[in-house]
């Protein structure tokens, strides 16, 4: 498997964070700036996004796989047991599945915009997206994907974020792409909340279509004193459509957990 690349910036206690499926590690750069003063980031590119490496063509990872590549990587980038998680997306289910298997590696849980299983329908558009990227590239999901990470609204008063985002989702590599969509695809994790022991908060956005709202209810209803905060208005990637709102939340549950 390879590594995972993390940068680092900031100073302050430690935060690992881990982007969406449908972004990369640039989508915290407004968080990062509202965050780095009371912080040290600690950001990590998923296989295939950005300076990691992708996945080999026959690599088939599933979700506990990812995970171990990004505690890994902290472990090799020293990033100790003090330190937070948080992951959006793609990267909440990866965070989730580092608490299952290596919650003692570091402290609070932040789980933004997650779950713990999809419905059989979203299942399905995640095996749709992997045939589709893998017969055709990342251009054949494009558009659709630009519609799961905003609501429609947003994107209708903020024209500029669509090109944006078609950038972003182009330069990712196809094959890691549709690896992680199979990983999304087959992922059950409900019965192993329970070893969950780490602080958490979950986020949820009200306007969330692809990770909608019940998944996070569900998800912090699973997991032992988890907190719940819902986004008004924010669809799938709080970071890029409510970085302010989304910061305070995480600086809120932190600023008790988290050694300053």
């Amino acid at each position: 498997m390879p590594a995972v690349h993390i940068d680092s910036s900031g100073t302050g206690p430690p935060l690992v964070l881990i982007h969406s499926l449908l972004t990369d590690a640039r989508a915290y750069d407004t968080v990062a700036a509202e965050l780095s003063g009371r912080f040290r980031l600690h950001r990590a590119w998923l296989p295939g996004f950005g300076p990691s490496p992708p996945l080999d063509a026959d690599d088939s990872p599933d979700l506990f796989d990812l995970a171990a590549m990004v505690a890994q990587s902290m472990r090799e980038a020293e990033v100790g047991p003090d330190a937070a998680v948080l992951g959006n997306g793609l990267g909440a289910f990866v965070a989730v599945a580092m608490a299952i298997a290596h919650g003692s590696q570091f402290g609070p849980l932040v789980v933004a915009n997650g779950g713990a299983v999809f419905s059989a329908p979203r299942r399905e558009a995640f095996e749709t997206m992997s045939r589709l990227v893998s017969e055709s590239g990342m251009a054949a999901v494009v558009e659709t994907a630009v519609q799961r990470i905003f609501p429609a609204d947003y994107l209708a008063a903020h024209p500029a974020a669509t090109d944006q985002r078609r950038s972003v989702l182009l330069e990712i590599d196809p094959g890691s792409f549709a690896a992680c969509c199979r990983a999304l695809h087959a992922m059950d994790l409900r019965s192993r909340l329970k070893k969950i022991t780490n602080p958490t908060l979950v986020v949820g956005g009200a306007a969330d279509a692809t990770t909608p709202p019940e998944m996070s209810h569900e998800l912090a209803a699973s997991i032992a004193g988890a907190e719940l905060v819902i986004l008004d208005d924010c669809g799938h990637c709080p970071p890029l459509q409510q970085p302010a709102a989304f910061a305070a939340a995480v600086d809120a549950f932190l600023a008790s957990r988290l050694h300053r």
